[in-house]
């Protein structure tokens, strides 16, 4: 079937989309957003329109609201199937009908049904969710409207979530976005920085906690809006809570208080154990042909897997002395470098970099599942914790599968995720790290993967906090209730928050403190937060959406693990109960005014949304807007039930971009990047020519300036490279912080010589001012 750009009609004219506009309103770290598309029919017959979009796999949609002419429906959750045979029972009878439904299995991809619109007739329709927002590796919190949904690779046998029809050309979106953000924030606002440009931060207070920031008129939706906030106190712990709603029922969710608590705990460390640590690293990274995108559609010269190379040698070169490793690659097949873990030494790093260098995205189709299966089939090692990181765009179907695999094995390892590039799997990304007791990063954008990999293998280096618990001092009589599911584990300084449900609430404002306790190495440690909480009856209730939410996320992994037989049953109450979307339910909204039925043969119109330079497509969209259009001209009584996921699993040769990125070309090494190439498994750097020359000297003057003997040329030349770095890499010293740090530890294990006298001579030869201070050697 040949592509047209746009939204089109039988006759290949564009559909006018009237309008798309996103308010977005922040409370600390909690975003309520409504996103309203507008169109209209300009066909000679009513249409049946089907809309495919990405959502955030973590947000609680709770509203859905029609609007047809001068008339409003505000659409119910139902049972799934009951609210589907509605629906089809309202196009069949000519009526006006809306259906909003979740993927069964994926949460983060939508489908929204709008039938039996007339012709000349407008409709909008708007999408309410909230959601909590992700903390960045800068302490920034991050919001992203998904603009992309990007083709995921199906396995043989299972049904493809979003190959159900092509996209528009790139740059011929036919609409703006309009986004509105209002922030209010319990401490300063720092800033707002965004991938896209914005109008100038607007405060509406002295003390800045309260402000307004909008996208810049003509906005081309072809990419994730994301918004980065940044307040002057990330880490404050805060207690919040909230109201029942009015007329329901007291001990049911809705109607008693919900109070969400958010914790940092502080984990202190010796930084020497990082670099003599027992754990074993898996890598497991992704070389399916979609790796090949540019990692910016703006700019196409560094693909998704050229900068996870780059990463992994970076990985490669901060590992810890006494750690095991292996590395997986994956498409439709897979691939390890080893047999089993090994040890990690000179020999075993140096072919690990070798093959590191030779990857390339060419291995089919993304089939995550059999190697992680292969995974954990192996026995950990004694003593040697096992740490999982998969780098990955994430295009897969199979997400739940997936995410219930790791959850399954959850006790015997630690997952850390990295989702590459602009339309990555949120929901496969965030929950495998969640599920993993880990950590998830995303990289799109001007962003650096290597930072994120680096705090990552921070945490996975650290000691956690486990045997969690959260205990209350409140009043006599009111009873505290756990919403969402506990936490596992705990990272330094990382958010925890949860949710509760307290009954017997009838007070205006409750005092009392509520404690964290969990242990780490054996030692019992405690963070307490003392409240003085007046509930909030704004009548939004996000906080009780936003924990009934994760107490149904939690009820579906039980139904899928099979063991809990009425936990379907429950998330389908409690999805009712509180308005929120599962997987098991839809919205449903008819239009019971209109007495005379819709007349003439029903058109489909399947319009998801977008992708990302797939196949020659580019497909972006707002939070309920379309990327792809085809024109499908069927008359409902003739059409077969078009399922949720309609073709076959897509030839994996369709997944390589005709604007991908060619690895084959030749790109300019990075000289901080060549320095870390060249140091050793133990951290030292041997004396040789090509360190000389990255630091623009000669071998023999290097040789000369040496104030020891020739005995200790590579506590020289390690002085050498790690004053460099210092003195001409500051700005990425997140980057190669372990690489130094390892230098430093094996420099200082050395004996014979002063470290002083060599500092003190490796400024001088290169220039620089620096001291043990700087190279956090002062003891």
């Amino acid at each position: 079937m040949a592509t047209t750009c746009g939204l089109r009609t039988l006759k290949n004219e564009p559909v006018p989309l009237k309008s798309v506009s996103v308010e977005v309103g922040v409370q600390g770290h909690v975003a309520s957003v409504n996103s309203t598309l507008q169109y209209e029919n300009q066909e000679s017959n009513p249409v049946e329109a089907i809309f495919i979009f990405p959502m955030d796999s973590n947000a609680a949609v709770y509203r859905f609201l029609a609007r047809i002419g001068d008339v409003e429906i505000e659409a119910q959750v139902r049972e799934k199937e009951k609210a589907k045979e509605e629906y089809d029972d309202a196009i069949s009878s000519g009526q006006e009908a809306f259906l909003l439904e979740e993927s069964d299995e994926s949460s983060d991809v939508f489908r929204l049904s709008v039938g039996s619109l007339p012709p000349g007739q407008t409709a909008s329709v708007t999408v309410g969710y909230v959601s909590e927002l992700a903390v960045q590796a800068d302490h920034a919190l991050r919001f992203c409207l998904p603009a992309v949904l990007n083709p995921r690779y199906t396995p043989a046998g299972s049904k493809s979530l979003t190959a159900e029809v092509p996209g528009a050309q790139a740059g011929d979106v036919p609409y703006t976005l309009s986004l509105t953000m209002d922030i209010y924030s319990p401490s300063s606002i720092q800033s707002v920085e965004s991938n896209c440009p914005l109008t100038p931060l607007e405060f509406f207070s002295q003390d800045k906690t309260q402000a307004k920031v909008s996208l810049s008129p003509g906005h081309q939706f072809d990419r994730d809006v994301e918004l980065l906030l940044y307040y002057s106190e990330p880490h404050q712990p805060m207690a919040i809570l909230e109201a029942g709603q009015p007329g329901v029922q007291s001990g049911s969710l809705m109607g008693d208080a919900v109070a969400m608590l958010s914790f940092y705990p502080e984990i202190k460390t010796e930084k020497s154990s990082h670099m003599t640590s027992s754990r074993e690293f898996i890598f497991l990274v992704d070389r399916s042909r979609s790796m090949n995108r540019p990692l910016r559609q703006s700019s196409g010269k560094q693909s998704c897997m050229k900068i996870t190379r780059d990463t992994l040698l970076l990985l490669l070169k901060s590992l810890p002395l006494g750690c095991y490793f292996n590395i997986y690659e994956f498409g439709s097949h897979y691939e390890s470098f080893f047999l089993e873990s090994v040890e990690y030494t000179q020999t075993t790093m140096q072919t690990a970099l070798k093959k590191v260098k030779s990857m390339k995205a060419d291995m089919g189709g993304t089939e995550i599942l059999p190697p992680l299966q292969n995974i954990y089939s192996k026995p950990c090692l004694p003593s040697h914790p096992r740490q999982l990181f998969v780098f990955t765009d994430g295009l897969v179907g199979n997400t739940k599968e997936i995410i219930d695999l790791v959850q399954r094995h959850a006790h015997s390892h630690r997952c850390f995720t990295f989702g590459i590039g602009e339309g990555a799997h949120f929901a496969l990304v965030n929950s495998m790290a969640e599920g993993g007791s880990g950590h998830p990063q995303f990289i799109t954008g001007s962003e650096r993967m290597q930072p994120k990999v680096m705090q990552s293998l921070q945490f996975a280096l650290q000691p956690v906090g486990r045997d969690i618990a959260i205990k209350w001092n409140i009043p006599a009589g009111i009873t505290v209730n756990p919403v969402s599911p506990p936490v596992n584990m705990l990272f330094n300084l990382q958010r925890v928050i949860q949710y509760f449900q307290l009954t017997d609430q009838n007070a205006s404002n409750i005092s009392g403190s509520v404690s964290l306790h969990y242990t780490v190495e054996d030692k019992a440690l405690e963070n307490k937060l003392s409240f003085s909480m007046k509930p909030k009856t704004d009548g939004s209730m996000l906080l009780h959406r936003l924990g009934a939410r994760k107490a149904i996320v939690d009820l579906e992994g039980k139904v899928r693990a099979g063991d809990d037989k009425s936990a379907r049953e429950r998330a389908v109450e409690l999805s009712i109960q509180s308005g929120v979307s599962s997987s098991y339910t839809a919205f449903i909204g008819v239009n019971k005014e209109n007495k005379e039925p819709v007349q003439g043969p029903l058109q489909r119109r399947n319009i998801p949304v977008g992708g990302s330079h797939m196949c020659n497509r580019v497909m972006p969209l707002p939070v309920l807007c379309i990327l792809w259009c085809i024109s499908m001209c069927e008359c409902r009584g003739k059409q077969e039930e078009t399922p949720w996921s309609e073709p076959e699993n897509l030839d994996a040769a369709a997944y390589l971009p005709t604007n991908a990125v060619q690895d084959t070309e030749e790109e300019p090494e990075d000289p901080m990047m060549e320095v870390i190439g060249l140091q050793r498994a133990d951290g030292s750097w041997d004396l040789q020519k090509s360190l000389a020359s990255i630091l623009g000297k000669r071998e023999e003057d290097m040789a000369k300036a040496s104030p020891g003997k020739s005995e200790f040329s590579s506590v020289w030349a390690t002085v050498l490279a790690v004053l460099w770095l210092h003195g001409h890499k500051a700005e990425f010293r997140d980057e190669w912080q372990f690489v130094a740090t390892k230098a430093m530890t094996w420099v200082r294990a050395q004996s014979g010589f002063d470290l002083t006298k060599f500092v003190a001579a490796g400024n001088a030869f290169l220039g620089l001012q620096l001291n043990l201070w700087n190279l956090d050697l002062q003891e």
